[in-house]
């Protein structure tokens, strides 16, 4: 297929920092990395488990007993890493290792940075190689490499860490469906496109290929008005990475006339107190030129003022 019968392809990203709070034995471990140490804990039957658990993964008792463990270890099995990824632990080849660690009995899955895989064995003896900045949990092992020189020496009385920050992205190639397609082609011409079962006669916006109620191909292509109603909503009071808008906003699912599904956009245009189950919405577009193949033509919806749509009419769509 060619020109305009062609599905469409482009580069997707999705991408967060993902905050999150240690308990008390992560805690632990993450505030001995940051003093450059290591320590695990012991389980039930004696064992060392590094890094640690927070549970016994015989008994489930919670674990508390910690044991500090050396900086330096023992290779147990290793993969070679040629080309690493985006977000690993070193830029260029390496291995991925376990390492047990001296006094450990659990092994520890971390980069180990050899210079080429001739160099590296089962069984050989490697270090920690810090990072230059503390405080990250697990990153703070920057990697492990072979033993030589001495590694930066421990920190007395580091900073307790309770919170780490992880960022966590991903790329890939998305490849529309040809509904869809038709769907995002429609948009840059500022029409709403959505597409209806031909046994329960639901119009579906965006169009899916086949009706998840009765399991046939929705063929038939339904153009839809800009104007529907509010069905739920929430306020927006948290302010968070990357917000556009100043909070309090209203973030609502917009059932569009005619459709039987609806769909999250944003309603501005009035205070977020206002904003109800059921009012009458426009979509506010964005000026012709920033048009692309995205619902974000439509910057936002806005109350037309007409009188709430009664309950029972979209009831069957919350």
């Amino acid at each position: 297929m060619t020109g305009l019968s062609e599905p469409l392809s482009a580069p997707l990203e999705v991408g967060f920092d993902y905050t999150r709070s240690l308990g008390p034995v992560h805690r632990r471990f993450a505030t001995e990395l940051r003093g450059r140490r290591i320590v695990g804990v012991r389980g039930s039957d004696g064992r060392v488990h590094v890094p640690p658990v927070e549970y016994d993964p015989d008994t489930a008792a919670a674990l508390d007993e910690f044991v500090p463990v050396g900086t330096r270890g023992t290779v147990l099995s290793w993969s070679w890493m040629p080309r690493p990824l985006e977000g690993q632990p070193l830029a260029h080849p390496f291995a991925w290792a376990l390492v047990l660690l001296d006094g450990a009995d659990t092994p520890m899955l971390h980069a180990l940075d050899a210079g080429s895989p001739d160099a590296v064995r089962t069984g050989m003896r490697v270090q920690v190689r810090w990072a230059a900045e503390l405080g990250n949990g697990i990153r703070d092992i920057a990697c492990f490499e072979p033993v030589g020189q001495s590694p930066a020496p421990p920190l007395e009385d580091p900073e307790p860490v309770s919170m780490i920050t992880a960022p966590v992205h991903l790329h890939y190639q998305h490849s529309a469906s040809p509904e869809e397609s038709r769907y995002l082609r429609g948009l840059t011409e500022g029409r709403l496109l959505g597409q209806r079962c031909p046994q329960c006669r639901k119009v579906y916006i965006p169009p899916r290929g086949a009706c998840p109620t009765d399991g046939v191909p929705t063929e038939e292509e339904v153009e839809l008005p800009d104007t529907g109603i509010v069905t739920t909503f929430c306020i927006v009071n948290v302010p968070f990475l990357g917000q556009r808008i100043p909070p309090p906003y209203v973030s609502a699912y917009v059932l569009l006339d005619g459709a039987d599904i609806a769909f999250l956009h944003l309603v501005l245009g009035c205070d977020a107190a206002d904003v109800r189950m059921g009012m009458r919405v426009r979509a506010e577009w964005k000026p012709r030129e920033e048009w692309g193949y995205t619902l974000q033509n439509i910057d936002h919806f806005r109350p037309t003022g007409e009188p709430d749509a009664p309950f029972e009419t979209y009831a069957q769509h919350l």
